[in-house]
């Protein structure tokens, strides 16, 4: 197979005939991530399914694939539109007899602050990343089940699903899509369909719009170095993990903790105002949680830790 630019391919690491027999869905495929993920499947002996809105993209990498020995169509569909969706699917199991696998990763991004946003961008960005993934999501399971042979499916989520500056719309979406892996993985597993999110970071044109992310993730953070953890859980080696979100961010991989309800809890027969201000004068405001992903400390608790109370504090 050939060498996706800009990072190791992944050849001779042991996922040569990793995914042997399998038809895959890649989504967003054209370039970045999803060229990686494509590219590493076909390597790894999957028949792929190149999908990207970019027509040209998608045929572009589809045709590295078949040029090295791979089996590839390209889809211009558009993941947003139910229909095209369902036509994703349709392609694979009509080109390739089935589908066994799928990334949900076409997605979007970009910063603005909440009182600048421009809503007409949100709505593009909320159809794209959260119905695109369910639309798409929903037509592959249906064709799984339908060939009662089980499945994968990944679904590409986000660390900033935990909450970052600029990125309200984005990482919203990107919760979306790790509260649905939860609830899939739930409701899939007695059919034998496993669902699991990865939280990629690497270096691409989303890491490019921002300073941040840019100082955050290298160049030598390439797409190629995800690739691994989405093979191994499009494939069989995978079975029995399920409702997992997986971070990599080239040379960390770790499991994202799963929201719970945080102890203590406390009851009483009617909670009203007054009762609720005690709650948190006399218990919570001990127990308060640091948002978002560079865990902000909450206002209240600053005193504690960085002597900042000495300033008034605007509440947040």
């Amino acid at each position: 197979m050939g060498t996706v630019k800009g990072g190791d391919t992944g050849t001779g690491n042991g996922s040569a005939g990793t995914l042997a027999g399998k038809a895959v869905v890649v989504t967003g495929a054209g370039r970045g991530l999803g060229e990686a993920f494509a590219v590493h499947a076909a390597q790894a002996g999957a028949a792929v399914v190149v999908n990207d809105i970019d027509a040209e993209l998608a045929d572009r990498t589809a045709a590295g694939i078949r040029a090295h020995g791979g089996r590839a169509v390209a889809s211009g569909h558009n993941v947003a539109d139910a229909e095209q969706a369902q036509a994703i699917v349709d392609t694979c199991v009509g080109e390739f007899g089935g589908i066994d696998g799928l990334v949900n990763n076409a997605g979007l991004n970009y910063e603005a602050l909440p009182w600048q946003d421009d809503p007409a961008r949100v709505r593009e960005l909320v159809e794209v990343n959260v119905l695109g993934v369910i639309y798409t999501g929903m037509a592959a399971a249906n064709a799984m089940i339908a060939q009662d042979t089980g499945g994968s499916i990944v679904n590409i989520s986000s660390g900033a699903s935990l909450g970052q500056r600029k990125l309200g719309a984005y990482s919203a979406s990107k919760g979306a899509v790790a509260s649905l892996t939860y609830s899939w993985a739930l409701d899939m597993e007695e059919a034998g369909i496993r669902v699991n999110g990865v939280c990629p970071l690497a270096h691409t044109r989303m890491v490019w719009k921002s300073e941040r992310s840019l100082r955050n993730c290298p160049p030598d953070r390439t797409p190629s170095r995800i690739a691994p953890l989405v093979l191994y859980l499009l494939g069989d080696d995978s079975r029995g993990i399920t409702g997992q979100l997986v971070r990599c961010n080239g040379p960390q991989l770790h499991i994202v903790g799963h929201p719970h309800l945080k102890a203590p809890i406390l009851e009483r027969a009617v909670w009203d105002t007054e009762s609720v201000r005690g709650a948190f004068e006399e218990v919570f405001s001990a127990h308060l949680e640091p948002y978002g992903l560079e865990k902000r400390v909450p206002p209240r608790l600053r005193k504690w830790t960085d002597g900042s109370a000495a300033t008034p504090l605007r509440s947040a």
